[in-house]
């Protein structure tokens, strides 16, 4: 299915509430993983990417991509929505790179155009990742690592939509996931643990790591309910995939 225009749509309307909420915490300190805001300094996904070539999935407004950029790595924000990108202009300061309106499905680079590709709840939350993925791939060099951050398998099947929070019960099949309705008519995508590996390997590939993030007692989600408060303490909220070409 083409959930571009429709994903363009939410994202366009949504920016402005969205980044009023958010940009106060996941821009004041750069590299903050996820729902929990977990530092990469605490879990050593990204590494050193001083005179990496970079691309980032869905850069919204640029709090990861200042931050690389200023740590010396060339850096391009892609992003779906013109409004995300406008944000993500006004917010650049000194730290410049390209920003550049496109879908993670359909990216508009050369083969082995980066060193690093990356998201956090960016294009591989909101793209089909069959499609996805191998175009990340195909644009990376040899030893060019994809790393990226999306909601764990547990964390949608226990979603409860009428209560609008996470359980401890199963609310879903396991084995239903892989669209899921948004606003609007948007769409965002999740995959099994098993689905994931298919379609890592299957773009060709090496998964070098699988975090999940575990926040400490008393971290707040930023983005969710959830019931207990702590469940991402007690189960992975989390899938954040470490890979590279060969």
């Amino acid at each position: 299915m083409d959930s571009i225009p429709a994903n363009r749509r939410l994202w366009n309307q949504i920016s402005s509430a969205y980044q009023h909420e958010h940009d106060p915490q996941i821009g004041a300190t750069p590299r903050l993983w996820g729902m929990y805001s977990i530092p990469d300094a605490h879990l050593h996904a990204l590494g050193d990417v001083t005179g990496k070539r970079v691309l980032e999935l869905g850069c919204g407004a640029g709090q990861w991509s200042r931050a690389l950029a200023a740590e010396g790595a060339t850096v391009v924000g892609l992003d779906l929505s013109e409004a995300q990108l406008a944000a993500a202009a006004r917010a650049m300061g000194a730290a410049r790179y390209p920003l550049v309106q496109g879908a993670a499905e359909q990216l508009p680079f050369a083969a082995d155009s980066f060193d690093l590709v990356f998201c956090d709840f960016g294009g591989l939350s909101w793209a089909p990742p069959h499609l996805a993925v191998p175009q990340a791939a195909r644009v990376l060099g040899r030893g060019g690592r994809l790393v990226f951050n999306v909601a764990s398998p547990w964390f949608e099947v226990c979603y409860d939509e009428a209560a609008s929070r996470v359980t401890t019960t199963l609310q879903q099949d396991y084995f239903g996931l892989n669209t899921i309705a948004e606003d609007d008519g948007a769409t965002s995508y999740q995959l099994t643990y098993g689905d994931w590996v298919k379609v890592l390997r299957g773009a060709g590939l090496i998964i070098d790591d699988l975090i999940e993030p575990r926040p400490e007692l008393g971290t707040p989600n930023g983005y969710n309910e959830t019931d207990p408060p702590d469940w991402a303490h007690r189960w992975p909220a989390e899938l954040l995939w470490v890979t590279h070409k060969p």
